[in-house]
């Protein structure tokens, strides 16, 4: 049986206008595109979103987004998208 995702999960979020820039955060980024991988991870609330979507916008890279949920973590189905 084919698992079908929301199309709600592949949109980036709207940066709200009142948001903090962070500049160190995001040269650090920049700094890691010659990388596989970068994680980025702090607590709830912390403007994780908000740094990627601020990074996203001023880069000239592509870039995609997949918005995961606890009822998300099922290793098998992540791979099958």
């Amino acid at each position: 049986m084919a698992t079908q995702i929301l199309q709600t999960k592949l949109y980036r979020p709207v940066k709200l206008g009142n948001f903090v820039e962070r500049p160190r955060l995001i040269d650090k980024l920049n700094g890691g595109l010659d990388r596989r991988l970068t994680l980025v991870s702090a607590p709830a609330g912390f403007g994780k979103t908000t740094l990627i979507c601020d990074w996203l916008d001023n880069t000239d890279r592509a870039g995609a987004w997949l918005s995961l949920d606890r009822q998300d973590n099922d290793l098998s189905q992540f791979l099958h998208f």
